[in-house]
């Protein structure tokens, strides 16, 4: 005979009468996470070979430093970097040089705080719990809602970041379209341009954008403007899971894409007669 919990939940981790597979969705889960998890880390620690042509990978951008030795002898142009060469004297030896520590901790905040990531995360890395009607570890009191959840409250403030990471990466995608000052269209520039909008839409989708149009409002009819977000922010809405998986992979697609291109792993297609591939390899 079992040992149940009130409500006729058995007690064990992972323990359950579910006669379903349930364990299938959290271990995927977790896998896909893992890899972009292990990917984004391993590709912000090289330094290198960030840049191919006019493509710069959304896991550098902005690049706010430079140093053109660490992406193969090729200078990004003025319209990529922000602030000039890289301030050696200042950084850590210990440290990679590289633009994507820089900035990473922002995007990698909107996703670690999302409604959504959370309770893929919660789920698949910590059990709490593993599934519906699934016993997950058993902890203490329950103190979320004054430790845990008030870093991930941080998520609506992420997102007003977001935002402007946004706007950053469509010039990205736009500076794809022109090198050496002359318009043209590649592969690269296509991916950049479809990695912009993923990653758009998963920000429009946002619980926090929402609420920003119909958070405070009691009368939509009242407020047209006011309705018209929300509705727009909705659509997106409703369809948030999907576009965060989505957009999540396809930025890494993206890095690993002008990565290949700039050690001449393979050729981008385009109107420029370009490789792209970096010097000196």
């Amino acid at each position: 005979m079992s040992t149940t919990l009130p409500g006729g939940h058995v007690i064990g981790l992972g323990e359950t009468r579910r006669p379903d597979n349930w364990w299938v969705l959290p271990l995927i889960t977790l896998a896909y996470l893992g890899a972009a998890l292990g990917y984004g880390t391993w590709a912000a620690f090289q330094g290198n070979h960030y840049y191919a042509g006019p493509y710069l990978t959304p896991l550098y951008s902005p690049v706010l430093f430079t140093d053109p030795a660490a992406i193969g002898g090729m200078a990004l142009d003025n319209a990529h970097v922000w602030f000039g060469m890289w301030p050696k004297e200042l950084w850590p030896s210990f440290i990679p040089m590289s633009p994507a520590l820089l900035i990473l901790p922002l995007p990698g905040l909107l996703r670690g705080t999302c409604y959504y990531y959370r309770k893929a995360y919660y789920r698949s890395a910590f059990a709490a719990p593993p599934g519906c009607a699934v016993q997950g570890v058993r902890r203490g009191k329950y103190t979320g809602e004054t430790t845990l959840f008030l870093f991930q409250n941080l998520h609506r403030y992420a997102l007003y970041l977001a935002l402007v990471y946004n706007v950053i990466l469509f010039y990205d995608a736009f500076s794809g379209f022109f090198y050496n000052g002359s318009f043209g269209v590649g592969v690269g520039s296509i991916v950049l341009l479809v990695n912009a909008s993923l990653l758009a839409g998963y920000s429009f989708g946002c619980h926090s954008f929402r609420h920003l149009f119909g958070g405070r409002v009691d009368c939509f009819s009242c407020d047209a403007p006011a309705k018209a977000g929300w509705s727009f922010s909705t659509w997106f809405n409703e369809r948030h899971m999907a576009i965060a998986w989505i957009s999540l992979g396809f930025v890494m697609f993206t890095d690993i894409y002008i990565r290949g291109v700039s050690h001449g792993l393979w050729a981008d297609l385009n109107t420029w007669g370009e490789s792209f591939a970096a010097a000196g390899l």
